[in-house]
């Protein structure tokens, strides 16, 4: 399996020989608004752009609609042909844009050998969670592949718990960067980063959702201290920076 953090949370997955993207944000640096007033979204270029991103890429995946996800730009140059995953709820809208082959996630999808199976997350929790409306993960299961956890714009709370001590991964992919509305946590921080890769003792744990947007209240240097200070070490915690490839084994990092 070849993992490359593009930013955000827009990684390129290499599985079986398959390409597959997730959440396509493809804005250039600044063209957003702010989420808090302290500047434009997002804060940084893509580190290669969407022409290359796209070269060979066969599945979409769409976890959620927030712009941050899969913005005017992505809708625009995506190819329409290509299959797409999303949330149920969501393919309407995606529809909408022009795309002709969308496959909302109920519960379990095989496409090519690769398994994927819908998992629940929370963006954020209390009265904030309808503000940000619903969210998924999704885990990805192939053989002779390490399996993935893809928990999405989720906190950390027992559903989350209960997807990691069920399906086990071998690799789980966070968004541990803190990000607030309103003052509510609705993704991950660092302490439930450390958390989770206490659940998951023997997985590798990658930070993605970094550096990228200004609502965003732990950086890639916050979340690494706190790890180093808390004993998860970087065999474990992996904070990629944007562009970066990783390629991994069942529960390994070569």
């Amino acid at each position: 399996m070849k993992f490359r953090l593009l930013r955000n949370a827009t990684l390129k997955l290499d599985i079986l020989d398959r390409s597959v993207l997730i959440d396509p944000f493809f804005a250039p640096k600044g063209s957003r608004p702010s989420f808090t007033g302290r500047a434009p979204n997002p804060l940084v270029e893509l580190p290669v752009g969407p022409e290359e991103i796209l070269d060979g890429v066969e599945l979409v995946v769409v976890s959620h609609l927030h712009a941050d996800h899969f913005d005017p730009v992505a809708q625009e140059l995506v190819p329409k042909h290509l299959p797409l995953i999303c949330q149920p709820g969501d393919e309407d809208k995606i529809r909408s844009y022009g795309f002709g082959n969308v496959t909302p996630l109920a519960d379990a999808y095989v496409w090519q050998d690769i398994r994927f199976q819908r998992r629940v997350g929370s963006h954020g929790l209390g009265p904030v969670v309808q503000k940000m409306g619903s969210v998924m993960g999704f885990t990805i299961t192939a053989k002779d592949e390490p399996s993935l956890y893809w928990a999405g714009d989720t906190v950390l709370y027992p559903a989350v718990e209960a997807n990691i001590a069920g399906s086990r991964p071998d690799v789980i992919v966070i968004h541990p960067c803190g990000a607030k509305w309103d003052g509510d946590l609705i993704t991950m921080d660092a302490a439930q980063a450390v958390e989770t890769c206490r659940l998951a003792p023997d997985a590798v744990v990658i930070a993605t959702h970094m550096d990228s947007l200004d609502h965003a209240t732990v950086s890639r240097i916050d979340l690494q201290q706190t790890a180093q200070d808390q004993g998860i070490g970087p065999q474990q915690l992996l904070i990629p920076q944007d562009g970066d490839l990783l390629s991994l084994t069942a529960g390994q990092l070569k």
